[in-house]
């Protein structure tokens, strides 16, 4: 079947598992390309970088004449302004190597909070300039049931095994972790977080500082844009069933629905499940509808900053995703092909939200693509 291209449904929807910008000029459907009806996917478009490096990010230029507002921390240009000094990364706790590389327990420090973290880091000689470092940002998974050394294991794995470091933050409140888990989209906290990891993997001894790439499934993919959007240290970025859509529609969805069919609602800091979640109610009260101040909610999507982001990115996603639809992927895809940035769209027929059926595919796709941007710097 022959995809369409969908435009951006201002619409305010609630958030699960796991912002608003004007839809980015339509991408002829000619471009778009076909899902294999065999069960194999097919890489929809690819544009190639061009040979000019990765912009510079300054913060945005204020009016002198009158004191601006001090933006909500949200915006594209209140994180860009923020300090992300990261620590030491200090190895809590060996664990049981990989074929090829060992783990440990780490830890390391964002906004005065000890934040913990599974580390890889592959055995050998050292290259001269270091190993190239993959950060790695873990879908949701409720803070009071996320263990470090539990899920996402043969992902760390098949990366880890392919000659990167590799560290996936637990974000605060979860397991060890300290502070509150307050969710991922309401409040800047884990991309704090993962900004504070990033700085940190550029002390590290054993990592090198100009080659590091992010990988983000679900809600870490909306982490991975955002994170690229913000900085230029991130080379590339490999983003599965990622949280890619505009607010307050971040998954992108065709048509309004109040949920997204077989979803399961992100609960709450107190466990409590509730799709009217706190935060949409008071930015709309604070700063009205998308509707009524289009320049807020462009101010806090990514996607309305894609023009910026700091290298490649490629994209993967089912069709039987019942968590985040494949419109959200395919948004981000137009928006990037739109302002001439390089990306990749792969489409697996009926594969679910971790494509566990196009598993190993996937991952090849993925070493293959950070082999090119990353580590053949």
């Amino acid at each position: 079947m022959k995809l369409t291209h969908l435009g951006f449904v201002a619409l305010l929807l609630a958030v699960v598992t796991a912002c608003s910008s004007p839809p980015p000029v339509p991408v002829p459907v000619a471009n778009i390309g076909q899902i294999s009806t065999a069960g194999s996917p097919v890489p929809i478009v690819t544009a190639e970088p061009t040979a000019t490096a990765s912009p510079t990010i300054a913060p945005t230029a204020t009016a002198t004449a009158t004191p601006t507002p001090t933006p909500h921390p949200l915006t594209i240009r209140s994180m860009r302004e923020r300090a992300y000094p990261g620590s030491e990364i200090t190895l809590e706790q060996p664990l049981d190597p990989g074929v090829n590389y060992s783990r440990y327990r780490a830890s390391y420090q964002s906004e005065g909070l000890k934040i913990y973290a599974l580390l890889t880091i592959p055995n050998g000689e050292k290259p001269a300039t270091g190993w190239p470092v993959i950060i790695f940002n873990h879908g949701f998974i409720p803070p009071t049931v996320y263990r470090t050394t539990e899920r996402y294991i043969a992902y760390v794995d098949w990366l880890a095994r392919s000659g990167y470091i590799v560290l996936r933050s637990d974000y605060r409140g979860h397991d060890q972790s300290e502070g509150e888990a307050r969710g991922g989209y309401g409040a800047p906290d884990y991309t704090v977080d993962v900004m504070n990891a990033v700085s940190s993997m550029q002390a590290f001894p054993d990592a090198d500082p100009n080659r590091i790439g992010m990988w983000g499934h679900s809600m870490g993919g909306y982490i991975t844009l955002r994170s690229m959007v913000i900085t230029n240290t991130i080379k590339a970025g490999v983003i599965w069933a990622g949280v890619v859509g505009p607010y307050p529609n971040l998954f992108q969805r065709p048509t309004a629905t109040p949920t997204p069919e077989g979803a399961t609602p992100e609960p709450t800091s107190t466990g409590t499940p509730s799709f009217n979640r706190r935060w949409r109610a008071e930015l709309v009260e604070t700063y009205g509808t998308p509707e009524e101040n289009p320049e807020f909610w462009n101010s806090i999507s990514s996607p309305a900053f894609v023009s910026e982001v700091s290298g490649p990115i490629q994209l993967h996603h089912g069709t039987n995703d019942h968590s985040v639809p494949l419109e959200a992927s395919q948004y981000l895809y137009d928006a990037m092909l739109a302002v001439d940035r390089p990306a990749e769209l792969y489409v697996y027929q009926g594969d679910d939200h971790n494509l566990a059926q196009s598993f190993g595919l996937a991952m090849q796709r993925t070493i293959e693509f950070f082999d090119k941007y990353v580590k053949g710097m």
